[in-house]
């Protein structure tokens, strides 16, 4: 793939496509468009010199029709409603309502109880609160059981999850809001709860076509009540339909490609915690899962992760691999090396602290202790070195710099 092109894709689907009435991004600065133009001086198509918002996105949609034949399907952009766009959410959000009110509409939806409350943890555990689809699912699966075995007496994790765009932060707050698509079908699941209790921090997964705006509402609800959380994103992880086409074979799938595809990834994640940084400042953090990944693969093919047989199983039907399928689920065991990124960022710790061996449901023996060891490794090595997640560890001792 070429580089260049795709990190057009990026910063360009982001920062200027993304710049109609309809949306939510900003236009793009002068700096941001004289910066595009000496990369890529052909969008300039009147050649007067002078990258245009409205050149940058012709060049971006010519990119486009000229490699959808080759390039594999990726999923359409999912139908947002107008109303987004307006300065306020409609009257009967529940958002806009009393911590009375929203805990008692919840009460009528619920069997148990409305509100998920747990008292301060004297140990340093954190209360964790969060959305999320299955690409965020290994990780909150196997986040306990790490805090557990690092010694924390962590609660456990309040979540609304569902799969695919239903996990996604736009839809959760719809739903949880009773606004739009769920128009009077208000469930405030995580609301009722962020009203009436305390929580230390709240985790998202990301979706295809994220704004800003999908995150500032949930980070504004929390802080009226919790001014003290901080907020955390995981960038998930390279995915094969960032290429032009599917590789033929295992061969392709090198370190370099994997990089290049990671630094994708982190165009976007910069792009979007970056604007919210500058409002929210440094409450908003990275949990560097693409970079987890990325060294996985270097780990690889350098035979360093004992029983894993393949990198993608689509490509080469290897059942041990980093990735299963398609749309780029994790392959068996790796949930562990995300639920190790998750902690190693929530808590500043690295996971080769932890000297106990978890008993996490593998098959047959497999990911074994060593593997699950080099899965710490790896966590923190991804967790430091990725200024967005907030954690330094520049005397190597394993805990992150205050």
């Amino acid at each position: 793939m070429n580089s260049r092109i795709s990190i057009l894709f990026t910063l360009v689907a982001v920062s200027i496509a993304l710049t109609s009435p309809s949306q939510a991004f900003p236009p793009p600065s002068e700096k941001q468009l004289a910066h595009w133009l000496k990369r890529f001086p052909k969008a300039d198509t009147n050649k007067d010199g002078k990258l245009t918002a409205e050149e940058a996105e012709a060049f971006r949609k010519k990119f486009f029709r000229n490699r959808k034949s080759a390039r594999p399907s990726a999923p359409p952009a999912p139908k947002v409603d107008p109303r987004w766009e307006n300065k306020a959410f409609p009257k009967n959000a529940v958002s806009l309502k009393s911590p009375e009110e929203i805990k008692e509409i919840f009460a009528g939806l619920t069997n148990g109880p409305a509100v998920t409350s747990y008292p301060r943890p004297k140990d340093g555990s954190l209360r964790i609160i969060g959305t999320g689809h299955s690409f965020m699912a290994p990780g909150y699966k196997t986040l306990p059981q790490i805090a557990q075995a690092a010694g924390l007496r962590q609660p456990p994790l309040l979540t609304h999850t569902g799969g695919g765009v239903t996990g996604s932060t736009r839809y959760k707050w719809e739903q949880e809001n009773g606004i739009f698509q769920f128009d009077g079908r208000p469930k405030p699941r995580l609301l009722a709860s962020l009203s009436n209790a305390k929580w230390d921090a709240m985790t998202w997964g990301p979706y295809f076509h994220d704004r800003p705006q999908y995150y500032e509402c949930w980070i504004d609800f929390a802080l009226k009540f919790n001014p003290e959380m901080k907020f955390y994103l995981s960038d998930a992880w390279p995915q094969l339909d960032q290429l032009d086409k599917l590789p033929s074979s295992s061969e392709e799938l090198t370190p370099t490609v994997f990089e290049k595809l990671g630094k994708e990834k982190n165009e976007f994640s910069r792009g979007l915690i970056g604007g919210l940084r500058k409002a929210y400042g440094k409450k908003i953090f990275i949990m560097p899962t693409s970079d987890a990944m990325v060294l996985a693969v270097k780990y690889f093919h350098e035979k360093k992760l004992p029983g894993v047989e393949g990198i993608h199983k689509l490509i080469g039907k290897k059942d041990r691999s980093l990735w299963r399928d398609r749309l780029g689920h994790l392959g068996p065991g790796f949930g562990q090396l995300e639920g190790y990124v998750f902690y190693a960022t929530l808590y500043g710790k690295s996971p080769e602290l932890i000297k106990t061996d978890i008993s996490f449901s593998g098959v047959n023996g497999y990911p074994g202790w060593d593997l699950d060891r080099t899965f710490r490794k790896i966590a923190w090595q991804a967790v430091v070195n990725n200024p967005l997640s907030g954690v330094m560890d520049k005397n190597n001792d394993g805990i992150g710099d205050e």
